[in-house]
């Protein structure tokens, strides 16, 4: 069984997460659409409130 592709926007998401995790500063962010851009940045906000709140180190 093949597995499903997530759709660009949930994996631009998770990309800026891993970003926001990784101390990545958000002028990195390498989309350049409106929609997926923002996607990205917020899952780059996530991470960084995680990271606030002592989530992560």
């Amino acid at each position: 069984m093949k597995r499903q592709k997530r759709d660009r926007q949930d994996r631009a998401h998770t990309k800026g997460y891993q970003a926001g995790i990784a101390g990545r500063s958000k002028e990195h962010c390498p989309y350049q659409s409106t929609a997926i851009k923002s996607q990205w940045l917020g899952g780059w906000r996530e991470a960084i409130e995680d990271k606030q709140q002592g989530l992560f180190r």
